[in-house]
């Protein structure tokens, strides 16, 4: 029997056109004596070896797929295994002579075969995590050596049309969620608080938007408390895209309202109410943000933001694993629908333990990336301002509208400019802080602003770190002292003027030779100066200062010398209210400040004063009186 060698591969016919594999060799060596010729019939000096060569899988990164080579191993040299019609062949000639091959080819022949998968060297993402899985499942020894490095790649596409530098990490998590976007692949993007998720998810839907169809709609679904950052956030980095936020007085019921649209941004509670109006739209992408408020399986909620129409699902959380197992199967489902089965057999499988936490950790890996502050410190700057616009519930707006209005009306008669600032102050802060009659178990069921502080605060007790928290309220101080006890169980002491000077210091070492997390509570006339509380790296802004100098120097107590991590300063605020009127003022005097055209003062100009009469919640903008 004839066969014919030409760049490594041994064909049945001299016009090459049938290319021999294993089994036809074991066939016709069984019966037939076998010579070997090269193209010009010259018989060529071929053997058989009786040996096996070991085989290595490569899996690379090919413009929106997973280009996968083969190596076989021969004295610790690596030579290719060929391919033709997308199919590996199942030897490898050295040296003229063949060599069967085993180990991690056969396995891949036989899962891709068992996957109908046709070609064996171009999977998409979708075909390889299905390989992947199948390799978890089974048990196999086999490593693909590429998740971890499509998580890596910083190589970006320059986009003009987004007004943002990214650091290096933020450049290789856009580029993965737009791999996983592009492949049509749910994900989840869990880095730590602080490190810019909503830029990366920003990033990628204008990106996809600007590649793909204009006819694309994306909709990202967060707590009330977090909206009217989307939205800022939106303005600021990606003005291009018309952005929506739909919800509260501005709500719009009539789906075709939307379709002006490219972003539509909403609440939990308002998709709820609103299923069969938002399935009316086929969403290129959902998004949900605070992930974790899926984490019931078995809540309506999560049904409903399940039954959303959409073609790819992005997870967007700090905390994708909170107290069971269950709360990442349930995120996970959303992300990719029943990517780990039925809650049932899942609930057999994977206990609350260390074992299961480590293999579900293998079923994440592939849609999943998470880094964490300490991991990416080398492309962060020493502080990170995170300023923080909420959206007041509706009780919260009404209650802050009939303040205001009242104080309206008799400002002209009985009270000063600050009198008048501080009540509308009062009014953003707490209920319980204006009117004493007020009395809630749990502050953050009536306030939108102290329920987005908890959630800081769960980051960095779970992180085992410390903060410090700024209000120039002593009532507030008194809320914050007695709830935070008694929520998370660390060491909580406060600073206010009633602390003589001298305790003031002990109680600040006292805070730093605390053995994991702790908060202290600071009123910035009594402790926003002179004193070094380098233990904590976070620091929140509880009220915003109309005197920007009396804020940068509360945030200096933790931000200075001596300090070993990076710092984190939160400032948070009600949008459309006097806090916001004090944040632009804030941010107008540093600008003007960094120009040398003039210092920081607490002085209250009319124009200001005006706005902060007339700026209400209820509507999003200015309603005269």
């Amino acid at each position: 029997m004839k066969y014919y060698l030409s760049n490594g591969l041994v064909y049945k016919n001299k016009d090459l056109n049938k290319i021999i594999y294993s089994n036809d060799i074991y066939n016709d060596l069984s019966q037939n004596e076998i010579i070997v010729c090269d193209l010009n019939d010259n018989e060529i000096e071929f053997r058989f070896s009786h040996i096996s060569l070991n085989t290595k899988m490569y899996f690379e990164k090919y413009i929106n797929k997973i280009k996968v080579s083969v190596k076989c191993i021969k004295k610790n040299d690596e030579y290719s295994v060929e391919y033709i019609n997308d199919k590996f062949i199942d030897y490898c000639i050295i040296n003229n002579t063949w060599y069967y091959l085993n180990g991690s080819i056969v396995i891949y022949k036989e899962l891709i075969k068992e996957l109908s998968i046709n070609n064996e060297t171009l999977l998409s993402y979708k075909e390889f995590m299905n390989f992947n899985r199948k390799i978890i499942d089974d048990k196999l020894d086999f490593e693909t050596n590429i998740i971890e490095s499509l998580k890596n790649d910083s190589l970006i596409l320059k986009d003009e049309r987004l007004h943002a530098k990214l650091y290096e990490y933020q450049k290789a998590g856009f580029n993965w969620l737009s791999f996983m976007v592009d492949n049509e692949c749910g994900c989840i993007l869990a880095d730590e608080m602080g490190l810019g998720k909503t830029l990366q998810i920003i990033s990628t839907i204008g990106f996809d938007k600007n590649c793909s169809s204009n006819s694309y709609k994306y909709l990202i679904v967060a707590p009330i408390s977090l909206l009217e950052n989307w939205k800022r956030e939106f303005a600021k980095f990606y003005p291009i895209l018309k952005v929506y936020v739909n919800h509260g007085v501005n709500q719009k019921y009539f789906y075709k309202d939307l379709l002006e649209y490219d972003v539509i941004i909403t609440s939990y509670t308002n998709v709820q109410a609103n299923l069969s109006m938002y399935n009316m739209i086929k969403w290129r992408l959902l998004i949900l943000d605070e992930a974790q408020n899926i984490k019931n399986p078995y809540a309506k909620r999560t049904k409903a933001i399940k039954m959303i129409n959409r073609t790819i699902s992005i997870a967007v959380t700090g905390t994708p694993f909170e107290n069971h197992m269950t709360d990442l199967w349930s995120i996970i489902d959303f992300v990719i629908p029943n990517y780990l089965g039925p809650i049932c057999s899942f609930e057999k499988n994977f206990k609350d333990n260390e074992y299961s936490a480590r293999m579900i950790e293998k079923y994440l890996s592939p849609i999943m990336i998470r880094r964490k502050v300490k991991d990416v410190a080398q492309d962060l700057p020493d502080r990170i301002d995170i300023p923080q616009p909420i959206l007041m519930t509706e009780e919260e707006a009404k209650f802050y509208e009939n303040g205001r209005n009242y104080i309206g009306r008799i400002e002209d008669l009985k009270q000063t400019k600050i009198q008048v600032i501080q009540k509308l102050r009062m009014f953003c802060t707490h209920p319980m802080v204006y009117d004493k009659k007020y009395n809630f178990s749990d502050p953050s069921s009536v306030s939108n602003k102290y329920s987005l502080m908890c959630e800081i605060l769960d980051n960095v007790i779970d992180t085992n770190e410390k903060a410090i928290i700024f209000t120039s309220f002593n009532k507030m101080i008194n809320i914050l002292v007695t709830d935070l006890k008694l929520r998370y169980g660390v060491y909580v002491n406060y600073i206010n003027g009633s602390i003589e000077p001298i305790e003031r210091q002990k109680i600040i070492d006292e805070f730093s030779l605390v053995s994991g997390s702790g908060i202290l509570v600071l009123n910035p006339k009594a402790a926003g100066a002179g004193l070094n509380i380098t233990a904590a790296n976070h620091v929140i802004h509880y009220n915003l200062e109309w005197n920007p100098s009396v804020e940068d120097q509360a945030s200096a107590r933790a931000y200075r010398k001596g300090q070993e991590k990076k710092v984190f300063v939160y400032r948070l605020f009600y949008a459309n209210t006097i806090e916001e009127i004090i944040n632009d003022r804030i941010e107008r005097k540093r600008e003007l400040s960094k120009l040398a055209v003039i210092g920081n003062d607490g002085k209250i100009e009319n124009n200001d004063f005006i706005k902060a009469l007339t700026m209400t919640p209820l509507n999003g903008g200015n309603n005269g009186i």
